[in-house]
């Protein structure tokens, strides 16, 4: 095996050992129909379980968690051997639920600020798939200000006592645990009294209440939490600091575009011309292939895609090599959020009228309908791309800030209701 005077594995070695081991060992992708919220729930728990196998594959062929430590059962490699990943991975089953938010942004913070014990604890079992974690950030009437966090702990010895709720966190119901933002201190600013916890989700003390979406999907949650015991040594970073934590946390959420802590595998063209569930494949099914206008529709879609793709390798080659900062994960936020809004409402125009009213034969089309009337969240999930603009404006152009109520003042001062 060749390898760099670094003593990291060259990426042609590594790219020829990948795709033997995944022709070996991993299955080959089936075609998906239907949206995720039509899975029963016991079809749900049963494709949760197939991740967490899938994963432990990926561990045991020492392919979990390519960018991370060794120590700490990744692979120890690089960026560039994520995207050989993301590249080989087409065309194969993958453990897609496991890798956002449990490998990014969970993992990821994990590894970037937890101790040595904490890391050596939590992350060798996400890299084996025996943990799969969530993001409990939003909180009922909070809206995007996940700094305006009121759920509290309050510190009794060695324990802290936890009451309060988090909202949205998609898949808590099948989940094993949280990162949890929650407000330490009331008599401080409102950034300076956050401390993050990891949090076991299903245990006394966490009632966890499923939400029914548009689409039929159930997979976020509401959680109550009352007198919750969580231990210190589940505290990440210092008290009071998780402001800190939370910011390189949002860094990493809003870059899930771009980021390489995980597997997101690369676009496939080849398939295009016979993929019934490509745009090509969609108008053709549809009966509109030969419409001028359709085929205007598609490439407007193709270059949308492209756009994104070049421009949020840009980003993250200009973020890594520090000619950007890390707000400007919030352009790839925006460009990411407007471009799948405006993706959704193209593939409804390709779909035509029987995206509004279908029957079994036509169940692919009829999806398009229903991704046209979630297409907002797009711009919702994982952080508004209005809260990115004033990311991008204040922090990374230097725009001046907008009028707060909250700027000077504890948070017990702050209005609310």
């Amino acid at each position: 095996m060749s390898e760099l005077l670094s003593g990291v594995e060259d990426l042609d070695s590594f790219r020829d050992r990948l795709r033997s081991w995944l022709k070996d060992n991993m299955p080959l992708a089936e075609p998906t129909t239907g949206v995720r919220g039509q899975l029963s729930d016991e079809e749900e728990l049963a494709d949760v379980a197939r991740n967490r196998v899938l994963q432990r594959k990926l561990y045991d062929g020492g392919f979990a968690g390519i960018t991370f430590p060794k120590e700490y059962g990744g692979a120890g490699l690089t960026a560039a051997h994520q995207d050989v990943m993301n590249e080989e991975i087409v065309g194969y089953q993958y453990p897609d639920r496991i890798q956002v938010p449990t490998f990014s942004p969970c993992a990821a913070v994990i590894n970037e600020f937890g101790t040595e014990e904490q890391k050596l604890k939590y992350l060798p079992p996400i890299m084996k798939g025996e943990q799969i974690w969530m993001q409990m950030l939003s909180e009922p009437g909070g809206g995007s200000d996940v700094a305006g966090a009121q759920t509290t702990a309050v510190r009794d010895g060695d324990m802290w006592t936890v009451n309060g709720s988090k909202i949205w966190t998609t898949g808590a119901w099948w989940a094993d645990w949280g990162l949890a933002l929650v407000r330490t201190n009331w008599d401080v600013q409102k950034h300076r009294g956050l401390s993050v916890f990891m949090i076991k989700i299903h245990q006394p003390g966490i009632e966890v209440n499923r939400i029914e979406m548009l689409n039929g999907a159930k997979e976020f949650c509401q959680e109550f939490i009352t007198d919750l015991q969580i231990p210190d040594s589940d505290r990440i970073g210092d008290i009071d600091g998780g402001w800190t934590v939370g910011s390189r946390w949002m860094f990493h959420e809003k870059s899930l575009a771009i980021s390489r802590n995980f597997i997101r595998p690369v676009a496939d063209p080849a398939p295009a011309e016979v993929d019934s569930s490509s745009p090509v494949g969609l108008a053709r099914k549809a009966g509109r292939l030969g419409d001028p206008v359709t085929r205007q529709l598609i490439g407007e879609g193709h270059a949308l895609d492209l756009v994104q793709e070049v421009a949020g390798n840009r980003i993250g080659q200009a973020i890594g090599g520090k000619h950007f900062s890390d707000q400007a994960a919030g352009l790839g936020r925006v460009l990411s959020g407007v471009i799948r809004t405006q993706v959704a409402t193209l593939n409804f125009e390709l779909a035509g009228a029987t995206a509004v009213a279908w029957d079994d034969d036509d169940q692919d089309l009829g999806d398009l309908g229903i991704g046209f009337l979630m297409r907002q969240a797009a711009q919702i999930g994982g952080g508004t791309t209005e809260m990115s603009r004033n990311v991008v404006s204040e922090r990374f152009l230097g725009m001046p800030s907008e009028a707060r109520k909250d700027r000077d003042v504890t948070f017990r001062e702050v209005p609310r209701g």
